[in-house]
């Protein structure tokens, strides 16, 4: 017997041309198809706003196989779309019994299925009549991801060490992964993180680039960052374990840039174990209001669970991992997003699990959709005073002209 769907109109992308700068990004990055599907990763992803979904007309029925069974759906819709028809959970949080979708765009591939053979993103590949598609991967296929980069840093990011920072040449080497599971409209690396289209590696491959990466630099740092690197958790997980075998070295470390949504502590234990040694954990706030315009999230469930989640693993991690790993705090700073009030009430939180954590605030400049001027070097020295009086010893600004740290405060 075929399962009929509920009933629930498709829907399709409306540019606004007095938004449009005609940039090409969604065709170039994004879009999989002449036509829309419905999908919604332009939408998402344009950083002009001038993409919104509206409902299309019905289009004609077409039959897909879920694990053999029969299902009716509409045509010109994604997979995604066509299981929650049927009443098939979409889960931003990866539990239960609920299909985790979190990126939207297809670069994460955390929502992967095997379809007619091939390993697609449901979120954004259209179905077609006859399409059998299987829910769960078969063991023998490796999880893919888009990852981006691949080359030295001078800086590094939250979770490297300060005194490494200013040494005036590459300290580690960095690869990025596509999708994430926030929708800051301040991104700073949106092109990464609104990215859908590219090539797909292997946990092997990207840990294969990686270490020749690191032999060239001929550093001893290797970091995954973002996008949101710990949406895939098979893909992240092997990807460590695989690099650490290719770097069995005592001075290799593993360092994993994250904004901590996803770190349940089980999550927190698989990564150690696969080999992390350090974690930057991106704290946006500690007030739910200020996370949701910070992070462009607009269910408040979700932006709760995230929030408590990332607050949760500073603490876990601080308790039980403290002498096994580095771990450095990152808040976001611009006077336009989060008040200097709201900073200091991070600080002293943060102090009280443990004032030597390495905390450093980024200077939010104009990224993506949000017009905002960047903070001045004084602004930052503001911020980096006001944290230092809530008892944390080691602190740092990002600024237009480098940090100000820990040798300008002792």
């Amino acid at each position: 017997m075929i399962e009929s769907y509920s009933i629930m109109a498709p829907s399709i992308s409306k540019r606004d041309p007095d938004l449009c700068q005609d940039c090409g990004y969604c065709r170039k990055w994004i879009c999989r198809y002449e036509s829309c599907i419905g999908c919604g990763a332009c939408e998402i992803s344009c950083p002009f706003g001038a993409v919104k979904m509206e409902e299309r007309t019905s289009s004609e029925t077409i039959t897909i196989y879920l694990d053999g069974k029969p299902l009716q759906v509409p045509s010109r819709i994604s997979i995604k779309e066509a299981l929650q028809l049927h009443n098939f959970p979409i889960s931003p949080f990866p539990k239960g019994d609920g299909i985790f979708v979190p990126c939207g765009v297809g670069g994460c591939m955390s929502c992967a299925m095997e379809t007619n053979g091939d390993i697609v993103p449901i979120c954004v590949t259209e179905v077609s009549d006859g399409m059998r598609i299987q829910k769960d991967l078969p063991r023998h296929r490796s999880p893919l991801r888009i990852i981006h980069g691949f080359q030295g840093h001078p800086v590094g990011g939250v979770g490297t060490p300060w005194n490494l920072k200013s040494l005036g040449r590459n300290i580690e080497v960095a690869c990025f992964t596509a999708g994430c599971n926030l929708r800051c409209p301040q991104c700073q690396n949106w092109t990464t993180t609104y990215c859908g289209k590219g090539n797909y590696l292997t946990p092997e491959e990207a840990a294969l680039s990686l270490t020749q990466t690191r032999e060239r630099e001929r550093v001893d740092r290797m970091a995954i960052s973002g996008g949101e690197s710990t949406l895939n958790r098979p893909w992240l997980i092997q990807f460590l374990e695989i690099l650490r075998k290719l770097n069995p070295d005592k001075e290799a470390r593993l360092h994993v840039d994250t904004n901590g949504t996803l770190l349940t502590l089980e999550y927190i234990d698989g990564l150690i174990q696969a080999g992390m040694t350090d974690v930057g954990i991106d704290l946006k706030a500690i007030d739910i209001e200020t996370y949701c315009y910070i992070t462009g999230l607009e269910d408040r469930t979700i932006a709760s669970l995230y929030l408590e989640t990332s607050w949760e693993a500073v603490r876990y991690i601080t308790e039980h991992y403290k002498d096994r790993l580095f771990l450095g705090i990152g808040i976001p700073y611009n006077r336009e997003l989060i008040s200097l009030g709201e900073v200091g009430r991070m600080g002293k939180e943060i102090a009280k699990i443990d004032p030597d954590l390495q905390v450093c605030v980024l200077d939010y400049r104009p990224e993506f959709r949000k017009a905002i001027r960047r903070p001045s070097y004084q602004e930052m020295m503001e911020v980096h005073d006001l944290l230092r009086g809530t008892g944390l010893r080691t602190v740092l600004c990002q600024t237009p002209i480098g940090h100000i740290g820990p040798r300008l405060s002792s």
